[in-house]
């Protein structure tokens, strides 16, 4: 029997003694050790960019894994209850496309909250599959969407039986995780998969007092993001599979469809050693995680005008779990918004923060804060409830988006002729193009889709808060693409 050790990280090891051999290369990249390219070796040091070496067989190769690649995954498939994983170098948004296609057919229905990243919406149109949405909860007061009910879900499978699979967000961006385990039940009942994003869930596993992960929940398959919150290098993730309703044999073949083939080995790398870490010491650290982010919520929330939104919310609509690493600070009761926050964090405290909205700034607490870290925010945000207070509360004009009208499946509007029309005329049109802020990346209107005067309304205000817009070909968001000659 092949024994488990977690305390190993073969691929990680494989590319230490492979540094230790000096090799003479005469492959690619060609920058050869660094020596190519000597501003940024000398700025990011020797090791890193000697360490930045192509696919050979002491090293394994990602599209078809037979040696330390593969024993890292079934490390990483075991540390987080699968029975494979699959390292990816492009994010979890390849993940995401390949679980949907692995999944859908062209013309399968797949259900899913409207809140979706936009790695869903282009899955649609790589795929085919005809989106049926479901509405996410929303808490009116803080102005975001939260988990889906297990009613709606119910709802919705008794209307649309034929759906090939239910794609859900756990937890969403801002903590709320919805029943995650009856809702496996339920999809399995009606022999439809249960696809995972769980790009914001990477450390939940590992801490008992954290949201149910997906694998534990018996979902089929889930990608998380271990860069955001995992430790691992910014691109790098995991793609993780119960078998049964998909074939391990089929996922791989959809990877490879669109996988690189010169994948990094230092971010590949660095999931080996984050899983390492996360397995072995992964409660520890996470301990010091909640208790910092525990800490400053409550000092937040000593502050006047300041509302960090928490645990508290559980069992409110589409709240059944909270991931406290999440720290939404609502401020709206400043008289500010979410994005003048973000800019003032940014501009005058040299704070960054994740990501801003109408009412809410998102700090994300992870492995690496410290107490100074968190007290530096802690009194920052002290000093902009003094400093930047309005005289009224903001409030939305409109309220959250509710799901649109659905009149062609994204990839059909993806390939259709299309024509350029001016925003403000686009009301009544059928989308061609994404149109989304980033962060979050959740659009607010996406290829086959109406578009209402709600939706243009939306964006207007996002471009008055100078959210950063992407989807459409105009980078300044004044056209749209939209069907028709």
């Amino acid at each position: 029997m092949k024994i488990i050790d977690q305390n190993r990280a073969p691929l990680f090891e494989a590319m230490k003694e492979y540094h230790k051999r000096n090799v003479v290369p005469f492959d690619v990249p060609g920058h050869k050790h660094g020596i190519g390219i000597r501003e940024m070796t000398d700025y990011f040091g020797k090791t890193m960019l000697e360490l930045d070496v192509n696919a050979m067989k002491c090293l394994d190769n990602i599209c078809n894994p037979i040696g330390v690649i593969k024993e890292a995954e079934d490390l990483a498939a075991k540390a987080y209850g699968a029975e494979h994983a699959f390292f990816l170098v492009n994010g979890t948004t390849s993940g995401v496309q390949a679980m949907i296609m692995s999944v859908c057919e062209p013309g399968d229905k797949i259900i899913l909250p409207r809140n979706a990243h936009k790695s869903a919406v282009t899955a649609l149109i790589l795929s085919g599959a005809v989106p049926i949405y479901i509405q996410p909860e929303v808490n009116e007061d803080l102005g975001i969407a939260m988990g889906v009910s297990v009613k709606e879900i119910e709802k919705t499978i008794e209307e649309h039986h034929d759906a090939r699979a239910i794609f859900l967000i756990n937890p969403t961006y801002y903590g709320a995780t919805s029943d995650l385990k009856s809702i496996v039940r339920i999809a399995h009942e009606n022999e439809m998969a249960v696809l995972v994003d769980e790009a914001h869930g990477a450390h939940m596993k590992f801490h008992d007092e954290l949201p149910i992960e997906a694998m534990d929940a018996g979902a089929d398959m889930c990608a998380v993001s271990t860069h955001k919150t995992g430790g691992s290098l910014t691109q790098s993730s995991l793609l993780l599979l119960r078998e049964g309703l998909v074939d391990a044999k089929t996922v791989k073949t959809t990877l490879n469809l669109t996988q690189t083939t010169s994948a990094s080995y230092l971010l590949m790398g660095s999931l080996d050693v984050a899983r390492k870490q996360l397995a072995t010491r992964g409660k520890e650290m996470l301990e010091r995680v909640l208790e910092l982010s525990r800490w400053a919520r409550y000092e937040i929330n000593k502050i006047e005008g300041l509302y960090a939104f928490g645990k508290e919310l559980v069992g409110s609509p589409g709240v059944f779990n909270f991931d406290e690493t999440k720290l939404g600070v609502n401020v709206r009761s400043l008289g500010i918004t979410g994005f003048e926050a973000y800019d003032i964090l940014r501009d005058e405290y040299n704070i960054q923060v994740e990501l801003a909205d109408m009412y809410n700034v998102l700090a994300i607490v992870s492995l690496g804060d410290t107490k100074e870290s968190l007290t530096a925010l802690v009194e920052a945000l002290k000093d902009i409830s003094i400093k930047h207070r309005e005289n009224e509360e903001i409030k939305l004009t409109k309220g959250i988006l509710k799901n649109p009208e659905v009149i062609v499946s994204p990839r059909d509007a993806y390939y259709s002729r299309k024509k350029i029309v001016r925003l403000e005329d686009a009301v009544g049109e059928v989308s061609g193009e994404s149109i989304m802020a980033y962060p979050p990346g959740i659009p607010v209107v996406t290829p086959g889709e109406r578009i209402s005067k709600e939706m243009i309304e939306y964006v207007k205000a996002l471009k008055e808060e100078k959210s950063l817009l992407q989807g459409t070909e105009d980078p300044y968001v004044e056209y749209i693409k939209v069907l028709g000659v």
